[in-house]
């Protein structure tokens, strides 16, 4: 539920509040986008966590770049169990 919600405000900030701003963003995929990929692949406690972290980064005195969403973890099965 917390994920559809969070998802959901992120899609009405591209949809309405995005547009009014000039596109400005230093990073790709975008803040928005990597928000959306965040919360979609760990969940919202997690992928929010990443999302945070990533908006601080974004100012003026960060160079910006790519920057990926990590990867989910991959527990490992011991093939002896």
């Amino acid at each position: 539920m917390l994920k559809r919600f969070a998802l959901g405000m992120i899609h009405i900030y591209r949809r309405y509040l995005s547009p009014l701003k000039p596109p400005v963003c230093r990073f790709y995929p975008t803040c928005s986008q990597y928000g959306l990929i965040a919360i979609e692949r760990h969940g919202f406690w997690l992928g929010g966590w990443y999302t945070l972290k990533r908006i601080a980064k974004c100012h003026p005195f960060h160079p910006g770049g790519i920057d990926h969403v990590p990867q989910k973890e991959q527990k490992e099965e011991d093939p002896l169990c």
